[in-house]
C-alpha cells in the first residue's frame, strides 16, 4: 500500500492520495476537508460495511440499500485523543433480507474481518445497533467493564 500526502497552500491542510482517488485532509472545522480522525471513523464504517455486504451476497441475501452511521467519542485527556467509544448503526433494506444474517455478518465483520476495528478496539469499546426494513433488530451494547 502507498499513499501521498502534500500540503495546500502554505496552510496545515492536505491533499492525500493513493494514485487513483484524492482527498483533502483538513486540521481544523474551519477548513475545507475531514480530519484524521473523522477518516478513522470512516474507515470503520467502511471497512465493516464492505465485509457485511460480501457475507451477505455470498449467502445470496439481496441488499437493495445500505448505510451506515458512525459515531465516535475520544479521549478527553493527556496527550493523544484516540476513539474510547464507537457506535455504528447498520440500516438495510431489502425483500426477504434475514435480520439474522445480517446480524451475524456484522459480527464476524467486527470480531474477525475488519483490519479497521480490530485496529481500534484496542482504545474504544465498539458497539452496534442494526436496522432491517424499519425495525431495530438488534442493538449490541458495551460489555460490562
Amino acid at each position: 500500500m502507498h499513499v501521498h500526502l502534500e500540503r495546500i497552500n502554505d496552510a496545515v491542510q492536505f491533499r492525500g492520495s493513493n494514485g487513483r482517488h484524492a482527498i483533502t485532509i483538513a486540521s481544523s472545522k474551519e477548513q475545507e476537508g475531514i480530519s484524521p480522525m473523522e477518516m478513522v471513523a470512516l474507515a470503520t464504517g467502511g471497512c465493516s460495511s464492505i465485509d457485511i455486504l460480501l457475507i451477505l451476497e455470498k449467502q445470496r441475501q439481496e441488499v437493495a440499500d445500505f448505510q451506515v452511521e458512525v459515531d465516535a467519542t475520544r479521549k478527553e485527556e493527556g496527550p493523544s485523543s484516540e476513539f474510547t467509544a464507537v457506535h455504528l448503526t447498520f440500516t438495510a433494506e431489502g425483500r426477504d433480507l434475514d435480520p439474522d444474517k445480517v446480524k451475524r455478518a456484522i459480527d464476524l465483520s467486527l470480531e474477525k474481518y475488519c483490519s479497521v476495528s480490530k485496529m481500534i478496539e484496542k482504545t474504544a469499546a465498539i458497539t452496534y445497533t442494526l436496522v432491517v426494513n424499519g425495525d431495530t433488530v438488534a442493538d449490541k451494547a458495551a460489555a460490562p467493564a
